[in-house]
């Protein structure tokens, strides 16, 4: 990881109080490329360990990070990484990497498709503790590798304020959507960081073109993953030290029990750069 973006003051109480940022130009042109080309191999295949497939029109998989070293740099990403650090502290590990794909609707389906429904993310986090008691645990960074300037494109769309929930969105009797969803117009390499309390759902894809999308998720590190239990060391050997812990291993080779956790390359990154990450609510 590289480099140091500054969270600014609008962006962190924007966080906060709507649970999403929209972070322009996250990716370069080559990193689009590459992770396309990826992409659509891996889709391509008959492969069908943690394929995530709903419908013909929604196909992905999760933990790709591991199925090609196209995704490996998203984790560090310097756009993306430093502002998640700002906003949840060092104590970080990967929950999930979701490659997924969002073909276009066929004639005639509803303008009310929703692929997938609204929903939090989080896997049982609701359930166990009740939607009242969800504190911010994660987020995910949503990289988006089409054009999503026309509305109906298939984006993400997100609920501002819905982070603040204490109980099940509202949506009106008859309507498809919140009164506040918004369906944000993106481009090629932008990134949307939400928080898993967030509200979201899939937009139609009334558009000839496949939505393609890389979504990156962090927790704390007390939590256990979304994806996997533990990388295989194959994948392992690849990464950097920096990586391997985001992918949830020790760096610490000490044997003494350390209260603290032991050794963090993430918060040494912070203090490098001069990071410290406000506390929720502060």
């Amino acid at each position: 990881m590289q480099g140091f973006s500054k969270l600014t003051k609008g962006q962190r109480r924007q966080f906060h109080e709507e649970g999403y940022l929209i972070i322009r130009n996250a990716l370069d042109e080559a990193s689009i490329s590459r992770l396309i080309e990826a992409g659509d191999r891996i889709i391509a295949t008959d492969e069908r360990f943690n394929r995530y497939q709903t419908s013909a029109y929604y196909d992905g998989f999760r933990n790709c990070i591991t199925m090609d070293d196209a995704f490996i740099p998203l984790l560090t990403q310097a756009s993306t990484l430093p502002l998640v650090l700002q906003l949840l502290g060092a104590n970080l590990q990967l929950s999930t990497s979701h490659l997924i794909y969002r073909h276009p609707d066929p004639a005639g389906t509803a303008d009310s498709i929703r692929r997938p429904g609204w929903h939090r993310d989080g896997g049982g986090i609701s359930g166990d503790l009740g939607a009242a008691n969800f504190p911010r645990l994660g987020l995910k960074c949503a990289f988006y590798l089409t054009d999503l300037s026309e509305p109906n494109s298939g984006v993400t769309m997100l609920a501002p304020g819905s982070n603040q929930l204490s109980e099940r969105i509202d949506i009106p009797e008859g309507e498809t959507d919140p009164v506040n969803a918004l369906e944000p117009l993106l481009n090629p390499g932008d990134c949307v960081i939400f928080e898993y309390r967030t509200w979201h759902a899939g937009a139609p894809n009334f558009t000839a073109r496949t939505r393609k999308a890389v979504m990156i998720g962090y927790c704390y590190r007390w939590l256990k993953p979304m994806d996997f239990v533990r990388q295989d060391e194959a994948f392992l050997e690849k990464l950097t030290e920096i990586e391997k812990y985001l992918a949830g291993e020790e760096v610490d080779d000490t044997k003494e029990f350390q209260p603290g956790g032991g050794y963090n390359p993430l918060k040494a990154w912070c203090r490098e750069y001069g990071v410290e990450p406000v506390r929720q609510g502060a």
